[in-house]
């Protein structure tokens, strides 16, 4: 994992050039993508490394809450992941509280700076932040020129006829669009979670399951889908409160197909791949079985296709 740290003060002691991305970058979507390559790019090509410094929690949470997005596209560890991915050396992130919030936006690079050793700055063209959102991209130009850094001012990446954004991939994944989703994140679209103990009816009906408990992220229609874990195993999930069963929590639950062992305790990654049918409640635990049958057969099927 790149180096994580969560204070201005600890980039600022940072060895030899920086080169930074800014943004919130929930998701880590194909135009935050690009952001982000401008930092590591410059890294390659001039020397240092390349740092993201995001914030956490989602700022608009702390500044409006009433206008927050109900849930997330990637937790942290999940950013940090990606980020890797990308190359990139080191993640700074900021906790965004009311009083960082009313920090001026000058008084923010300023910090940002203090290393004087920060050579790069790439951040989305319409990026606002600091007190009031005073701080753009003309203003960082001018800081630049001041604090001897080079601007990277990205303009958005289109796909299907508009911009891409987080809130796009975010109904995309409601509506269970998950192609569009994956154009949108450049790659497929997972939910992590760890895998916690149960009523182990699965396990009696003959189709054993891991239960995941779910945290705050984008979660698609809940319902049966054909799934991916990890990027490799195949299977089935049943995503909902399990109503024939009098459930009430709402759990992601896993049929891993070909697979047995333990597997409480640890964190799978599962992509949806195929939306199967909606959540229903059964007559019997016997009509469950029979349905679940049907499902896991269905999802095999389409999997071999």
């Amino acid at each position: 994992m790149p180096i994580r740290i969560d204070k201005l003060e600890e980039l600022a002691a940072q060895d030899g050039p920086l080169h930074l991305a800014l943004g919130v970058f929930d998701g880590v979507h194909v135009g935050h993508q690009e952001v982000i390559k401008r930092a590591v790019d410059a890294a390659a090509r001039d020397g240092g490394k390349s740092f993201v410094v995001t914030f956490s929690p989602h700022p608009i949470r702390v500044i409006a809450p009433e206008k927050a997005p109900a849930a997330l596209l990637a937790t942290l560890d999940e950013k940090a992941a990606v980020v890797k991915a990308l190359g990139v050396d080191g993640l700074l992130v900021i906790h965004f509280d009311m009083a960082f919030a009313g920090m001026a936006a000058g008084e923010f690079v300023r910090k940002l700076c203090t290393g004087e050793n920060v050579r790069t700055i790439a951040v989305g063209v319409d990026w606002r932040f600091g007190s009031n959102r005073s701080g753009d991209v003309p203003m960082l130009r001018v800081m630049g020129e001041e604090l001897g850094f080079r601007l990277e001012a990205v303009s958005p990446i289109m796909w299907d006829g508009e911009r891409i954004s987080s809130t796009r991939i975010r109904q995309a994944i409601r509506d269970g669009n998950f192609g569009a989703a994956r154009e949108m994140l450049g790659r497929c679209y997972e939910l992590s979670g760890i895998v916690v103990e149960g009523r182990k009816l699965g396990r009696e009906i003959g189709f054993p399951t891991a239960n995941l408990r779910l945290g705050e992220c984008q979660l698609p229609a809940e319902g049966v889908w054909a799934v991916r874990v990890d990027g490799v195993q195949k299977g089935v999930a049943n995503l909902g409160i399990r109503p024939t069963v009098d459930g009430s929590e709402r759990l992601l639950e896993v049929h891993l197909f070909d697979f047995s062992g333990d597997l409480y305790g640890k964190e799978l990654r599962v992509s949806f791949e195929k939306f199967l049918r909606s959540e229903k409640k059964f007559g019997s635990v016997e009509d469950l079985r029979e349905q679940i049958t049907k499902d896991a057969q269905e999802a095999r099927r389409w999997f071999a296709v």
